[in-house]
């Protein structure tokens, strides 16, 4: 048996500063071609990926066989499990707008109230909330604002509070695959990260409901409908914050926003602004009512979602699933790769094990939840597999980037670029927490998604924590929880709100200067609430 390889940290025998300047040229290179010369995302990465190999080949001496399995290891838990739960949660939701239940859902919410500020809480935040859990991908601020302008709102006014109010819920989002990522690059527990993530989220969208209205209509409106205010933020992040620590990522988006809903109807029967605020240009349009029934059978697939994700959960369900997992050593990397200190306490061999568990992954929950409602709404088989089909083609290109970004991701961690990042960034000493959510915030804008800024940086908060002794599960979770302040600003968020509006382009840069000063505000606010809870509120944790 041949001796593991060491991983090298200091390249070329040069100091820190160099190495970490050669290890993150593959980065640059994929954030140059996203954000400068606005390349597809699935070029960028797979240009990424292209580089990080010869990097890790060329400059670390790993081996071309360790190289490519590490690339093919990281493209296979792209494909399984996160592809399969978003292929899932996308043919759930693509089953909703076949069968016209979505309209319904669309209809349903739209009718709650008149109120524009009331409505603006309801359908950019909670609904927006409710669409990011269960399907994502730009998803809850194409059909939020479109939604909106529908009603009436301008179009730069219905991008403004979706995209801001699409900040709390896009650490969970997809059925908790920005978090599932982050546990699989980094080697952490999913729930552990869920748990932080939920602690540094809640406080935010406790007060995010307040500070959309305040941003966009002012004080006056706040105090206007402050009971509407604090029952959806309260509900909102209550649950989140219960959720994201008791059953763990997959439910947290989908549970915060249905309570948060359910709160603000309860509240909307007994009590009402003593002004409505209304707005009816001759461009809205009425929501058409439906009988409660409809309105059941609308929401039915969603609920069927949480049954079957919260029965995958159960302890005996969970075990009697498991029996169908077929886990292996990854040929060609599996403790063929040696950590060292500083990025390691001790000397550790670097596992690589493939788990394949088809059966209790909660992409197989989501599949369930898609064909009893299929059933359920008596679709027939061939418009059932035109939707599997319409889905297929849709994530063509996103799971490209998505594997090319897990393969880059996994290239770095094993060949020690990763490790060499996380000890250049460990230099920045006490302030890391800050720091941590701010990377985060930039990988998100510049990459557009959440999953992606996990994949790229969450392991090197790991190294960074590692070396200064902190809590590396908090400062992978402040990567998540701050990358999602860059969301507003990321330009396919502007591009998606923009084609769902009609906004002109003098309208998109004004969009995006609104929604910077706003990121920029909020991302230091999580970086400093990360700054509390590593060296003040550690014990509370």
């Amino acid at each position: 048996m041949t001796s593991p390889w060491p991983q090298p940290y200091y390249l070329f025998g040069r100091g820190l500063a160099f190495s970490a300047f050669l290890a993150i040229l593959p980065t640059l290179l994929l954030l140059f071609l996203l954000a400068v010369k606005r390349k597809a995302s699935w070029i960028a990465a797979l240009a990424g990926l292209a580089a990080t190999i010869v990097l890790a080949i060329g400059a670390y001496g790993m081996s071309w066989q360790h190289t490519f399995s590490a690339a093919a290891y990281g493209a296979a838990f792209g494909l399984f499990p996160i592809t399969w739960v978003i292929y899932w949660a996308l043919v759930l939701y693509q089953i909703t707008v076949r069968t016209a239940k979505f309209e319904v859902i669309k209809d349903s919410i739209g009718a709650i109230t008149s109120d524009a500020r009331l409505q603006a809480l309801l359908i950019a935040f909670a609904f927006g909330a409710f669409l990011e859990g269960c399907a994502g991908f730009g998803t809850p601020v194409a059909v939020a604002a479109a939604m909106m302008v529908g009603l009436g709102f301008a179009p730069l006014y219905a991008s403004s509070l979706c995209l801001l109010a699409n900040t709390a819920p896009v650490a969970f989002g997809s059925i908790g695959i920005p978090i599932l990522t982050l546990a699989a690059v980094t080697g952490l527990s999913m729930n552990h990260l869920s748990a932080d993530i939920g602690m540094i989220c809640a406080p935010i969208s406790f007060f995010l409901p307040a500070y959309l209205i305040l941003v966009t209509s002012g004080r006056a409106a706040v105090r206007a409908v402050w009971p509407a205010v604090l029952v959806c933020g309260a509900s909102f992040a209550l649950v989140q914050f219960s959720v994201s620590r008791s059953i763990g990522p997959q439910l947290t988006d989908v549970l915060s926003s249905l309570a948060a809903m359910a709160a603000l109807i309860l509240l909307l029967r007994r009590w009402q602004p003593t002004q409505i605020e209304s707005i009816h240009p001759a461009t809205s349009t009425t929501p058409r009512t439906h009988t409660a029934r409809e309105i059941w059978s609308a929401w039915m697939p969603y609920a069927l979602l949480v049954v079957f994700v919260l029965a995958w959960g159960i302890g005996p369900v969970q075990s009697l699933l498991s029996k169908a997992t077929t886990a292996f050593a990854w040929p060609g990397l599996h403790n063929e790769i040696l950590r060292q200190p500083p990025v390691a306490r001790t000397p550790a061999l670097y596992a690589a094990i493939f788990n394949g568990n088809w059966l209790s992954a909660a992409g197989t929950a989501c599949m369930f939840a898609s064909l009893f409602s299929a059933l359920a709404a008596r679709m027939k088989l061939r418009a059932f597999l035109e939707e599997c089909g319409t889905v297929v083609r849709i994530l063509i290109y996103p799971t490209i980037t998505v594997t090319a970004m897990l393969a880059m991701a996994f290239v770095m961690n094993y060949s020690g670029a990763t490790g060499t990042l996380g000890l250049a960034f460990a230099a920045t000493g006490s302030a890391v927490p800050f720091f941590s959510s701010i990377t985060g915030w930039l990988g998100v804008f510049l990459t557009g998604s959440d999953t992606a800024s996990n994949a790229l940086f969450g392991n090197l908060q790991v190294v960074s924590a590692t070396r200064l002794q902190l809590d590396p599960t908090l400062m992978a979770a402040a990567n998540s929880a701050g990358g999602v302040m860059g969301k507003m600003i990321s330009l396919q968020s502007i591009a998606v709100a923009a084609a769902a509006t009609g906004m002109s382009v003098p309208e998109q840069a004004k969009l995006f200067r609104f929604t910077l000063r706003h990121s920029i505000l909020l991302a230091s606010i999580v970086g400093l609430e990360v700054l509390l809870y590593a060296h003040i509120l550690h014990h509370v944790r």
